[in-house]
């Protein structure tokens, strides 16, 4: 007997711990770390540690924004349904559009450094040539594609063997860089201050690197459809995804000022970790270190995969972008066509990539541009949640500051840091960024003018939520788009 083809992603495939993982994964501190100690230590000097500290706390409203979020909308598109049904639709799009370019451009940003750092493992004399960096990079790109075409419980598998490994090998480090003789400078409390930055521009400038550096961790709102019990996982283990890179960020960004003088991290570039390793090691502690890198890489294309199309997945299922976005492949449960739109867009960019000169310059450019469209999704998603628990913000203190305090907070830092950073910027990676940005109004203004129920949205209002959601109630499959108003909740 044919059966159909399912209407949505495969439910309860992941638990607590596996959200964790892909979490941390999705922050990818290896990755992070390799892509922009060098252009922080050049932005803010010595403050590189300050930068991330002050990043992390405006960060963690964000968190808290896309938790509360989470536990009354459960949507793989997340703040492209959240935004929507709080703010105003064009803007819902927007974000969504938002983490679809900045992922999209990951793809060259992520891809190409992995091939790189492979090479100068397998062929060193190769890897400095764009050429089979890209190669190799694209190998990478298409063994994940497959991975994440196979399905949620593939993806986490292999999640938990590669972010395994990479964080053995980070905190194997950590522990060497507390013992090692010799230093290039003394440890000093002002790092963590705002003596070191250049100004209020300066600061905007190392923000803007520190929120690429830690985007990743909300891959588990956009697994939110196929995790159990996922309006409390899902939050749950962003928090502590984020936990975790930022401490791995703080000991690694102090070690790399103690032990590496400035010149050396501008010299190393994409390098310096391998550098920091084999000064912490002699000899192996350059090759384990690029290893951690590479599977980082790895990992986090895989989680930026995730995103991607399960964002994609969600507006072709609302009919904001083409209806076959959102079919799902009938035995992996997975949104084929977008993941197959994906791969293709992204290994002709991977082509186009070639002319813009070489790795470093690519890598520099696309995270300021990806910083941009991060700041921006974030900042919506911030004030969606308030809007969201506006009527429940004065029940309590916690509500108050939880719900609303921080969560603004994290919002404004964000729209602060992408105006900021507008003025400080090349006009290239502007460009990237709000080209990008403004090319999403095309798909908006085109499906919107073709009545795409997305545009007139059941509204998310988290009181009637509460008041809706009984104790025993049984979380049901969302089933339509975020014009559905399915906004059952049942664990607050």
């Amino acid at each position: 007997m044919r059966t159909s083809t399912p209407k949505g992603l495969q439910p309860n495939v992941l638990g607590t711990f596996d959200t964790v993982v892909m979490a941390v994964a999705g922050s990818a501190p290896a990755y992070s770390l390799a892509a922009t100690t060098a252009f922080l230590t050049g932005a803010v000097g010595f403050a590189a540690p300050a930068a991330l500290l002050y990043c992390a706390i405006p960060m963690l409203g964000i968190v808290l924004a896309f938790s509360r979020l989470g536990r009354i909308d459960v949507n793989a598109g997340a703040g492209y349904s959240w935004v929507g049904r709080t703010l105003h639709p064009f803007l819902g799009f927007l974000s969504g559009w938002a983490l679809v370019v900045a992922a999209t451009i990951f793809m060259v940003a992520g891809s190409l450094p992995a091939g790189q750092l492979t090479l100068s493992l397998i062929a060193p004399s190769l890897a400095d040539e764009t050429g089979p960096a890209t190669a190799v990079g694209a190998g990478w790109f298409l063994v994940m594609l497959l991975v994440v075409l196979g399905g949620a419980r593939l993806t986490v598998r292999a999640q938990l063997i590669m972010t395994g490994v990479e964080l053995l090998i980070l905190l194997l480090f950590v522990l060497g860089a507390l013992m090692h003789r010799g230093s290039a400078a003394a440890f000093d409390w002002s790092w963590f201050g705002f003596g070191h930055f250049d100004g209020v521009s300066g600061f905007a400038s190392g923000a803007l690197i520190a929120a690429f550096c830690y985007w990743g961790w909300d891959v588990t709102s956009n697994l939110s459809e196929e995790t159990r019990d996922s309006r409390r996982t899902a939050g749950l283990a962003a928090l502590i995804g984020v936990g975790v890179v930022f401490l791995l960020f703080e000991a690694f960004t102090v070690s790399v000022n103690v032990i590496l003088s400035s010149g050396a991290i501008t010299a190393g570039g994409a390098h310096v970790l391998a550098l920091l390793g084999d000064t912490i090691w002699p000899g192996a502690g350059g090759r384990l270190m690029v290893l951690a890198v590479v599977l980082s890489t790895v990992a986090t294309l895989e989680t930026t995969l995730i995103q991607v199309t399960r964002s994609l997945f969600a507006m072709g299922r609302d009919r904001t972008m083409p209806a076959a976005l959102g079919t799902v492949h009938r035995r992996w449960n997975t949104p084929w066509v977008a993941i197959a739109v994906v791969g293709a867009v992204a290994l002709a960019l991977f082509v186009a990539a070639t002319t813009l000169g070489s790795v470093g310059d690519i890598l520099g450019k696309a995270v300021h541009a990806m910083g941009l469209q991060i700041a921006f999704y974030y900042g919506l998603a911030g004030v969606a949640a308030v809007v969201a628990y506006r009527r429940t913000l004065l029940a309590s203190v916690r509500d108050f500051l939880l719900g609303g305090v921080w969560p603004l907070f994290g919002a404004a830092f964000m729209f602060w840091v992408f105006v900021e950073a507008l003025g400080e910027l090349s006009d290239t990676s502007v460009a990237i960024g709000l080209g990008g940005l403004a090319a999403g109004v095309v798909p908006m203004l085109w499906y919107w003018r073709r009545g795409s129920a997305y545009y007139r949205p059941a509204r998310l209002d988290a009181a009637q939520a509460l008041a809706a959601a009984e104790p025993y109630a049984v979380p049901r499959q969302r089933r339509g788009g975020a014009g559905s108003g399915e906004p059952l909740a049942t664990d607050f």
